[in-house]
């Protein structure tokens, strides 16, 4: 008799520097330890996600689930990415997909002697970011940026900062420091100037590992580096502060402070002045560092998928979260396709025409076009009457769109400043997927409601503005998020389609429809 295959997670936290998996039993016993290259979502296409879980997959057998944390995924629409891609290859496995922030703090859950208390993880490596959840299940997050915005008191920033300190103090003083000197034996530069050319090609990598040296500096008491590491603690100390006052409020309650990633965790005496910090600002807290990697955290996610059937039934790869947000609070329309995803019987062997039939063919539909329009002159009317008394009460008007119908919104906008000597804020466009999608397609786009709705509130569009939504079909979600988040908002919404057979109820519906009956289109 065979005997029973034991049940198996696995768990991988990818970062900007590497990625950790590690495969465990149900009683937590390590199986395997594996590292692999860095998997920052945002820098990864879906073939080379797809590819790098393939590499990880090949050397691990097939797990019960699935727990996987990597940095850069902020959004559904992130997450979604991670189990679509490891949909394709754990097939049939379940999969919490999040990011490299909750798989850490959930590392540090069975270490805690106090797990019901609200948990603020504080890390600084590389990047760094404060993320914080209570019992509840409640989070809050301060920064999370990326270098370039973010990532205060960071590994990269802590470097940066020494760069530029020791040259500002070179100018004013005309002395090079002992931080300037480490700096550049370090990088293998010869004088100051040399560092102009290396700083702007040296990687996020690179300048972060500069901190080693900032550290170094200051135990032989550099005041320069006793400067900079004393901002940075106090800089992490404050935005950890500021994530637990998210969660609780006016509260004080205890809340446990968990200090996690390289510069935290390798540089003890910078972890104490931290901890020192957060405790002078929240007298209740309780500060211990992350005593195991973060990849366990995704382990005990990819258990929770297993022995919570709450938690599996949410965390299964579902093809789109957004169209399943679209199928409960958004219309559908009618069994029929929209005219203009018919076929044109017109234009069924258009490939094999002569060039003179087609252009025929094609300008005598279009004349088509005209008297489709001509029966919603009505509302088209209204349309007009309504964007023009908001231009005259201080409103603007806002297209929103999804690829083709996106980009007509645009040249739209974009044609008004020159044409008219309007203000350019006077009428935009707003398309799925933002700029990137303006040239060339942005795969999902479309399809995420939560994008359209985020993309009016961040446009600050309010009860006297009017947004106009484009979609042939009547049925893009980001197009349906953006006018369902604009009517909450109190502005005019307006839905331009060209789909006679859309159906939709009441408490969706827009304040105007505007849906002529083109026909199919020609190709």
């Amino acid at each position: 008799m065979a005997s029973e295959q034991p049940v198996l997670f696995l768990g991988i936290e990818g970062g900007g520097t590497r990625t950790v998996a590690l495969l465990a039993d149900l009683t937590g016993h390590l199986v395997k330890r594996a590292e692999f290259g860095p998997a920052n979502l945002r820098l990864l296409t879906d073939a080379q996600l797809a590819r790098h879980f393939r590499a990880i997959a090949k050397a691990f057998p097939k797990p019960a689930a699935l727990g996987i944390g990597l940095a850069g995924a902020r959004e559904e629409r992130d997450r979604e990415r991670i189990r679509r891609a490891a949909a394709i290859v754990w097939r049939g496995v379940a999969c919490h997909a999040t990011n490299d922030l909750e798989t850490a703090l959930a590392a540090a859950v069975p270490d805690s002697p106090s797990m019901s208390l609200p948990q603020v993880l504080v890390l600084s490596g590389t990047g760094s970011c404060c993320y914080g959840r209570n019992a509840s299940g409640r989070t809050a997050k301060m920064g999370g940026w990326g270098h370039l915005l973010g990532d205060k008191a960071s590994g990269y920033e802590i470097g940066l900062r020494a760069l530029k300190a020791v040259v500002f103090y070179f100018d004013r003083d005309g002395t090079w420091s002992r931080l300037g000197q480490q700096l550049l034996r370090m990088i293998q530069l010869n004088e100051p100037n040399d560092l102009i050319c290396w700083v702007q090609s040296a990687s996020k990598t690179e300048i972060a590992a500069l901190t080693v040296e900032v550290f170094d500096a200051a135990a032989h008491s550099d005041r320069i580096a006793r400067d900079i590491l004393a901002g940075a603690a106090s800089s992490l100390a404050k935005d950890g502060v500021s994530c637990a006052g998210k969660l609780l409020g006016k509260a004080r309650g205890p809340v446990q402070f968990v200090l996690a990633g390289s510069v935290l965790l390798k540089q003890p005496r910078f972890a104490r002045k931290v901890t020192s910090e957060i405790k002078s600002r929240w007298p209740n807290a309780k500060v211990t560092p992350l005593k195991r990697e973060g990849a366990w955290g995704a382990v005990a996610l990819a258990q929770d998928l297993v022995q919570s059937p709450k938690a599996k039934g949410k965390s299964r790869f579902v093809p789109s979260a957004a169209r399943a947000l679209i199928s409960q609070s958004m219309p559908q329309a009618a069994q029929l396709l929209s005219p203009t995803e018919q076929r044109n019987p017109h234009s069924m062997h258009l490939d094999r025409m002569s060039t003179r039939a087609a252009i025929k063919l094609m300008l005598g539909e279009e004349a088509r076009v005209s008297h489709g329009l001509l029966a919603e002159r009505a509302k088209l009317e209204r349309a007009v009457n309504t964007i023009t008394r908001a231009f005259k009460r201080g409103g603007r008007l806002f297209y929103v769109g999804a690829g083709t119908s996106g980009r007509l919104g645009i040249l739209d906008a974009s044609e008004c400043p020159p044409t008219f000597r309007t203000p350019p804020e006077l009428v935009q466009g707003i398309i799925a997927g933002g700029q990137t999608a303006v040239f060339r397609a942005v795969e999902g786009a479309e399809d995420d409601a939560e994008a359209g709705a985020r993309a009016v509130q961040f446009r600050g569009i309010g009860k006297k503005d009017v947004v106009v939504g484009i979609a042939a079909s009547g049925r893009t979600p980001f197009v349906w998020g953006a006018l369902a988040e604009a009517r909450r908002r109190g502005a005019f919404t307006v839905l331009l389609c060209f789909n006679p057979n859309l159906k939709v109820p009441r408490a969706q519906r827009p304040n105007l429809i505007i849906a002529p009956n083109l026909g199919p289109e020609v190709l």
